[in-house]
């Protein structure tokens, strides 16, 4: 689980982010829809997630998101791959709760760098 300060991690394609930053709140794309909630993840999540359920999607980028910042009792904290603690939200997610926005390169070993330093940079 997470220590509530440290931030959280959504992947979506650029044009969902494109289309959530225009309508101000999102609950995702179709996998959370058909799931029910917003997929999250944290840091040490983040890199196995991307290679797991993205492999071989372009143009794709990670929100860093200020945990603090999520609906109170929106957050739930839920067993899922390997036994582990994932982080969903249950509701919208509001562009304001967005720290950062990442592009991602499609190169698999690249695009695990680059979440590698965004995760590193995201804990200061």
């Amino acid at each position: 689980m997470n220590d509530g300060n440290a931030p959280l991690f959504h992947l979506c394609l650029r044009l969902q982010w494109e289309a959530f930053r225009g309508r101000h709140a999102s609950r995702g794309g179709v996998l959370d829809d058909t799931d029910g909630f917003l997929h999250l993840s944290t840091g040490r999540q983040l890199v196995d997630t991307a290679a797991l359920h993205f492999p071989d999607i372009h143009d794709l980028v990670a929100l860093t998101i200020d945990a603090r910042a999520l609906p109170t009792g929106q957050l739930k904290w839920e067993t899922s791959r390997g036994g582990a603690l994932f982080p969903h939200l249950y509701g919208s997610l509001s562009v304001d709760a967005v720290l950062e926005v990442t592009p991602l390169p499609d190169d698999p070993d690249h695009r695990a760098r680059i979440l590698k330093t965004l995760i590193q940079f995201a804990r200061r």
